[in-house]
């Protein structure tokens, strides 16, 4: 491992000690509920779920319990609680889901990563990552960026896999 790698390893450690530099333009998931699994989505326009709740309500505890695990990447205000809602039912369920990670499963993204210097594009679909802001990740297939949206999502998105030199 040359020292230049060595370098980007030490400052994703160091950034992801600041999770706030990461903003979620998109997000896209899988997440499995009590009876059945449901896919939210953050774009332009707000949140959306598949779920029951959301389609009467605009707002439902699987996207309750993603503001509160991924509030420093959701750079918005809060979903409200809407009128006929079950808020009681709702928020324990959230603080739940909250609680049991492993029934999320992000699927895509693109997020702005601040930098020392500048702002990136981080972008993931089905596991494949790209940074295509970062000169590094164009000549190496891996960023200090990149390397620390892995450890901030560590178990919620498919790490990074480097292409291996050919042996000769």
């Amino acid at each position: 491992m040359d020292t230049s790698m060595i370098n980007k390893i030490q400052k994703s450690k160091e950034y992801a000690m600041e999770p706030e530099r990461a903003t979620f333009h998109t997000l896209e998931l899988e997440f499995r509920g009590n009876n059945n699994s449901y896919h939210v989505t953050l774009s332009n326009d707000g949140w959306s779920c598949t779920c029951p709740g959301f389609q009467l309500h605009n707002i439902c505890p699987h996207i309750m319990a993603i503001e509160k695990i991924f509030k420093p990447f959701i750079k918005r205000e809060p979903l409200r609680y809407a009128e006929g809602q079950n808020i009681v039912s709702d928020v324990k369920k959230s603080k739940q889901y909250s609680e049991e990670l492993d029934r999320i499963t992000i699927t895509a993204f693109t997020a702005a990563f601040r930098g020392d210097n500048r702002e990136h594009l981080i972008t993931y679909r089905d596991g494949i990552w790209d940074n295509p802001t970062s000169n590094y990740w164009a000549s190496h297939g891996i960023s200090t960026h990149v390397m620390t949206m892995e450890r901030l999502l560590q178990g919620f998105v498919k790490p990074v896999v480097m292409a291996q030199p050919a042996e000769s």
